[in-house]
């Protein structure tokens, strides 16, 4: 009886329920309308109506008419889940079955296992709103986010076909490649807020303001902030280039490549297995685009609004209750990563694709060297200006 008396069951019960809420309520719909909006995206740049049929197809029921929903189309993510999970689960008979069954869970687990350590909202009633509040959120991340390639090169491998070889070799490379610079861009922010914890990176840009936008934070701009801004910036854009060439994106989609490789290293995957690929990748861009919306613009905060522990904001406003602001610290988080979301979409749909001694050249002779140069420059401005 002491020992089940010594168990955390609160810690437990807002662990479980935190990451129920952030997997399937928040991230897996996210993943699938995201899909949606790319296509409907891309259609209105490249001038296409895109999906604007698919509703809820009453029909099956007996009705004699589909229910369209205002904006036509919504439900085509929930068809093309219902898709992959009806379609035949074919293996090839000459692929290396078990790594080739393991692949797709080793490229979508460390997409939702980094999702553990981002904070997206300050409290809700009294407890914080990140799964796993440790002091390394970010090298945790870094560490775990880089797993993902072993899935790519394991597909690539294990279909025994030269597409999927030629997709994973690339992708290592690339990955290998990017890793460095994504994390030397991020130092400047660690030696700024002082802190590796994702937790206490938002709370300093709550009471200095957003690190790339320091003036939305209503607080007058000191020479130091300014000249600290700069690096700032440059570490955003070097960060941001390396998000996209680790999340395979175009411009550097390279491992997949439709016009050389097929589909690269998922040529030989079908049904749910290609649809993990799938989940991946996108649940990749979201946890990137969270890490963004941390590192560079102030997380949950929204100037001139209190948090859902009643810190900040004008007084008037902390008559109502805080699980309120904590509810719209979620949702203006969740904001935030929706528009770098779409940021993700148009530079697809807008920019055409390197070819392979391009992206090696910009990840080994520019970005390294900038992300390194920067530190330095950080350094200084700060030991300068103490």
């Amino acid at each position: 009886m002491d020992f089940i008396s010594s168990i955390p069951w609160e810690l437990i019960f807002w662990s479980l329920g935190k990451t129920i809420f952030l997997i399937f309520i928040v991230v897996l719909p996210m993943v699938s309308y995201t899909v949606y909006a790319e296509r409907r995206v891309s259609a209105l740049i490249q001038d296409r109506l895109g999906p604007n049929r698919t509703g809820i197809p009453l029909t099956l029921l007996g009705f004699k008419k589909d229910l369209q929903p205002i904006l036509g189309g919504l439900g085509q993510p929930i068809a093309d889940a219902m898709k992959f999970l009806l379609k035949e689960d074919f293996v090839p008979a000459h692929v290396n079955t078990i790594y080739f069954w393991m692949a797709p869970c080793l490229a979508m687990m460390p997409a939702l296992v980094t999702l553990a350590a981002i904070p997206f909202g300050s409290e809700f009633f009294g407890s914080k709103m990140v799964v796993a509040d440790i002091n390394v959120g970010l090298l945790f991340m870094f560490a775990i986010s880089s797993i993902g390639v072993f899935g790519i090169v394991m597909a690539g491998w294990s279909s025994n076909s030269k597409y999927p070889f030629l997709g994973g070799i690339r992708s290592t490379s690339q990955m290998i490649s990017y890793e460095l610079s994504m994390g030397l861009s991020a130092v400047p922010v660690l030696l700024i807020c002082g802190s590796t914890s994702l937790s206490h990176i938002v709370e300093y840009q709550g009471q200095h303001g957003w690190l790339l936008l320091p003036l939305t934070a209503g607080l007058r701009i000191s020479p130091r902030e300014f000249l600290l801004w700069i690096p700032v910036l440059i570490a955003f854009v070097t960060f941001s280039i390396s998000m996209f060439a680790e999340t395979n994106r175009l411009p550097f989609d390279l491992p997949e490549s439709e016009t050389e490789l097929v589909a690269g290293y998922h040529t030989e995957y079908s049904s749910m297995k290609f649809a993990l690929f799938f989940l991946g990748e996108y649940t990749a861009m979201i946890a990137g685009s969270a890490l963004v919306v941390v590192l560079f613009f102030g997380g949950w905060h929204l100037p001139g609004l209190p948090d859902g522990a009643g810190h900040g904001g004008p007084g008037f406003l902390h008559v109502i209750p805080a699980w309120i602001w904590g509810l719209v610290d979620i949702l203006v988080f969740f904001a935030k990563v929706a528009l770098l979301l779409f940021i993700f979409i148009w530079v697809r749909w807008t920019l055409p694709r390197f070819r392979y001694d391009q992206l090696m050249k910009l990840g080994w002779l520019y970005l390294f060297e900038i992300a390194l140069v920067n530190i330095f420059l950080t350094a200084g401005i700060l030991a300068f200006t103490k």
